[in-house]
């Protein structure tokens, strides 16, 4: 394998950043080049609800530069993004055409859902210490402008991923002319997290001890270069040195590292972040840029930062704050490699996303027992009729996700199960996918019991154009036939094989149960299955008396 270059440029609210990396023989991934520019662009959404002209044209002669710079690199292939600022930005797709007709650069904006996991993606592919981590209760923190995302994990699996509405800039704007000085900010900020808090604890935390924050944005990884210097280092240590006690954390960086090329994660204890954010908070702005050599542009949003992590922190009652520094450039360069076969995936990002989804399913009282049965069955379906769908595993990841969520409507209404589910699943993130996967999900759920509609007569109603629409009919004949094989739910087809004859699919099922209600909902779906196939499925039972 040649080395090949990617080039990664990420549009935030603040900073517009390019990663130029290198992919190796070796299966490599190394960053070559880093160039940022601050452009306050969450500032003009903020404030005017769009991205003001001026900033258009600053970020578009950046964009130029940026390309100039991947031709000198020889970059093969590139992926230019944008988040939150364009997200909310009344004025996106007028913004899009205008910066790609600027700069000839493509521009894909990222949903919520899709920026967080690209987050966990950066960390979990350049850190050593990922797994380590979150095999104990871990909350992955990303500060940006507008919100605060919150993502927990336990035991190595994604419990849930939440979105805060308080972040480094709305907070300052908004709280700024009410404070009458920097600790009045503080503690308005501190009762504002407390809240917003309160409801996550109770929804999602629940009695698990957070023992780990990991902090994503808000300009905290400055804290640990602040750590080094020297006045601090010797605070630390007189600090430390008067504690009785001092608790250290249970995960410490092995002297030796067999995967060289991964980065470590920095950290500081809880104590060590206090005697900082201590020093810190009491300074003003300027005072904070002098003292600790920063930027003076960054100090306006790591002072609500560092408020907003300190409230993480007190009501999580953490051990260790970790601050790994990586960027968004870092997990979109590794699922280019992972995607073009130049890196090789070290975590199952798919399992994370089905343990986010079997949250939500528990969250609304689902049939666990019964969605892992049809889900075996759904599974065993869309493998044996590989060469007729043409569909690949990411469009299998969205039938398991399927699933798992088909009976969430129940919650709400046991009349009207697919659409309240549809609803449900529309207005619920789903880390890991983009709103038009999740539209997907929605649409094979909602079809999965109510009558469905046929592209001509859905096209002027939905935003799914028909090559997902075809997704969403082959995902939805194969849920009809596993749902069908589980209608009493008592799991009496969890022994069956699968069969694929010409145009015929024989689902053969051994059991001794009675399977005249599973049988006649199997022959109400096998039509729909057979006008998308051209494949009828036939259902057969062996009864075995031992």
């Amino acid at each position: 394998m040649a080395v090949k270059t990617f080039a990664a440029v990420s549009i935030g609210s603040a900073v517009t950043e390019m990663k130029i990396f290198e992919f190796t023989q070796k299966r490599v991934m190394r960053e070559m080049e880093c160039v940022s520019t601050r452009i306050n662009l969450g500032l003009d959404v903020y404030e005017q609800g769009r991205i003001s002209r001026e900033h258009v044209d600053e970020l578009c002669a950046v964009l130029n530069d940026f390309k100039r710079t991947m031709s000198g690199y020889k970059v093969a292939s590139y992926r230019v993004f944008a988040t939150s600022a364009f997200r909310e930005s009344r004025n996106k797709t007028f913004l899009c055409d205008y910066i790609e007709k600027q700069t000839g650069l493509d521009i894909d904006v990222f949903t919520n859902s899709e920026q967080r996991f690209v987050d966990y993606q950066a960390i979990a592919s350049v850190s050593a210490e990922f797994e380590k981590i979150i095999a104990n209760a871990t909350a992955i923190v990303d500060i940006s402008g507008s919100s605060t995302q919150i993502s927990l994990f336990d035991k190595d699996k994604l419990i849930t991923t939440q979105n805060i509405r308080v972040g480094n800039i709305t907070t300052r704007e908004n709280l700024i002319p009410l404070s009458k000085n920097g600790e009045h900010f503080e503690k308005l900020l501190r009762e504002l997290m407390d809240y917003e808090l309160t409801g996550f604890t109770k929804l999602y935390q629940k009695d698990r001890k957070i023992r780990n924050l990991i902090v994503l944005g808000g300009g905290l990884s400055e804290m640990l270069s602040i750590k080094e210097q020297k006045e601090i280092r010797d605070l630390l240590r007189k600090r430390e040195a008067a504690a009785l006690k001092t608790e250290t954390a249970d995960i410490k960086a092995e002297p030796e590292e067999k995967d060289a090329d991964r980065k470590r994660i920095p950290s500081l204890t809880k104590e060590q972040y206090e005697i900082i954010y201590k020093d810190m908070i009491t300074r003003t702005p300027d005072e904070i840029a002098k003292r600790y050599n920063l930027p003076s542009d960054m100090t306006d949003a790591i002072i609500p930062s560092a408020v907003i992590c300190r409230s993480l922190i007190e009501n999580f009652d953490v051990d260790v704050v970790w601050m790994p520094g990586f960027s968004l450039n870092d997990g979109v360069a590794y699922d280019y490699g992972v995607r073009m076969g130049l890196l090789t995936r070290k975590h199952s990002f798919d399992e994370d996303i089905l343990a986010a989804a079997r949250s939500i399913s528990k969250r609304y009282k689902a049939n666990q027992a019964h969605n892992r049965n049809i889900g075996d069955i759904a599974v065993e379906i869309f493998d044996r009729m590989k060469k007729v769908h043409g569909l690949g595993q990411r469009e299998r990841l969205l039938l398991q996700i399927s699933v798992i969520l088909h009976s969430c409507g129940k919650f709400i209404s046991l009349t009207n199960v697919s659409e309240c589910a549809y609803n449900i699943i529309l207005a619920t993130e789903i880390i890991g996918l983009s709103h038009e996967e999740r539209a997907i999900v929605a649409y094979t759920v909602k079809y999965n019991t109510s009558r469905f509609i046929y592209y001509d007569d859905l096209e002027t109603k939905t935003d799914l154009d028909e090559k997902e629409y075809m997704i969403v009919a082959k995902l939805t004949a194969i849920l009809r036939i596993a749902n069908s094989l589980d209608r009493t739910h008592q799991q009496k087809c969890s022994n069956l094989t699968v069969t694929l004859r010409e145009h015929e699919l024989r689902i053969s099922v051994s059991s001794q149960s009675d399977l005249s209600l599973e049988r006649g909902a199997f022959e109400e779906k096998v039509d729909f299955f057979e006008e998308v196939f051209n494949v009828r499925p036939v259902l057969k039972q062996k009864k075995s008396f031992g």
